[in-house]
């Protein structure tokens, strides 16, 4: 779960992390109030779930209420990488001479939390490690034996950090952003600029926070952050639902049994030159009742042209998915067409039954490049 930026400096200052005072504006008329509150210059901010929103015009410094006004009444409604925004961050404005770059987040391929620092703050960090990886000090934490305070010597450091006064207080910041990544159960903590004013103090100018979904339960008052308005219409339905569901940008919709086996249709989708429109594990049965749900979702995107069902039987037979699946094209009329693709358990049986008794739209193929093939052809 991705937390906007006033979310997310909500968190850091829980930690200790030190951030500028700010308020949150649903309207122009909220901005010039927050603005003549905070005491002006002050700067305004677009709150939307994606970054470049400097480069996308949605960050701007107003010089009094008024401006602050006139500023956001420009950022309200700008679509900045397909995400509208609805919510503005005024924020005191701060002096800047130094910007670097603090992040900690989940390394998968070691199973450690990965800490980067680096003093070239401000810009894309993919460019620094890419341009200039020496500049960039990493260093990974073992969870068994926890964070220690040299780490944090080490990246300020290993950084080129040289202000006696400034490495105190970035070692202070890491420390709690540790704290505040283990106490959240994040995935993600960055600090992009984490800033040196003029007169020495070291804080958080910007935030991105993403929680690990499987944690909110330990964290009801993080989960009631989430904008359902920011989530795509489709994900939202399938929560309901109870359906594993991620919404692509493609024309193919996808539903398969079995998180890997999906993963794997979205490659063949693409080799065969097509687009996948979702990603949709149906999970180990094929009932009909979940059948229906998961089409239910699929069938919402209007830019789905065609549904591939992709399902490999071990555990589950094929023949009774083939049954689910006619069941649940009885209940849900669809006129587009649907490939479907059953191998494994009591597969010749499926196909059978699926050749037998199936509508006019249903293709049934036999591997699943031949499906993914035939969706493709028929998406277009």
């Amino acid at each position: 779960m991705d937390l906007y930026e006033f979310q997310g400096k909500e968190l850091f200052r829980q930690a200790g992390i030190p951030v500028s005072e700010g308020r949150l504006v649903l309207t122009p008329q909220e901005a010039r109030d927050a603005a003549a509150e905070l005491g002006c210059p002050v700067v305004v901010k677009a709150q939307v779930l994606t970054g470049g929103r400097g480069k996308a015009g949605g960050v701007k410094l107003a010089i009094s209420p008024a401006d602050a006004e006139e500023k956001a009444r420009g950022i309200f409604g700008l679509d900045i990488k397909g995400h509208v925004v609805h919510k503005i961050w005024v924020e005191q404005a701060s002096d800047i001479a130094k910007e670097y770059y603090l992040s900690l987040t989940f390394d998968r391929g070691t199973k450690r939390p990965l800490f980067m620092f680096t003093k070239e703050g401000g810009v894309d960090i993919e460019d620094v490690a890419a341009n200039t990886p020496e500049k960039l000090a990493k260093l990974h934490v073992d969870p068994l034996e926890g964070f220690q305070a040299y780490q944090a010597r080490r990246l300020v450091y290993g950084a080129g950090v040289e202000d006696p006064s400034e490495q105190k207080q970035i070692v202070s910041i890491i420390g709690k952003l540790y704290e505040a990544f283990i106490r959240f159960d994040a995935m993600l903590c960055e600090i992009n600029p984490l800033i040196v004013t003029p007169d020495g103090v070291v804080k958080a100018l910007d935030s991105k926070f993403t929680v690990d979904d499987n944690a909110l339960v330990k964290h009801p008052e993080i989960a009631a952050m989430r904008d359902l308005d920011a989530v795509p219409v489709q994900e939202r339905m399938a929560k309901e639902k109870g359906v594993t569901y991620v919404k692509l940008d493609g024309e193919v919709g996808i539903l398969g049994n079995g998180a890997g086996l999906v993963m794997s249709t979205l490659d063949v989708i693409a080799l065969a030159g097509g687009k996948p429109a979702n990603f949709c594990d149906l999970g180990g049965g094929g009932d009909a009742d979940g059948v229906v749900d998961a089409l239910e979702v699929i069938t919402s995107d209007p830019d789905v042209k065609v549904i591939f069902f992709n399902i490999f039987g071990g555990i589950t037979r094929c023949d009774v998915v083939a049954e689910g699946i006619l069941k649940a094209l009885d209940r849900i009329k669809l006129t587009m067409p649907i490939v479907v693709r059953l191998d494994g358990t009591n597969a010749e049986a499926g196909r059978k039954i699926l050749a037998d008794a199936a509508p006019a739209n249903l293709y049934v193929q036999p591997t699943m490049l031949d499906a993914a093939r035939k969706a493709v052809e028929l998406s277009r």
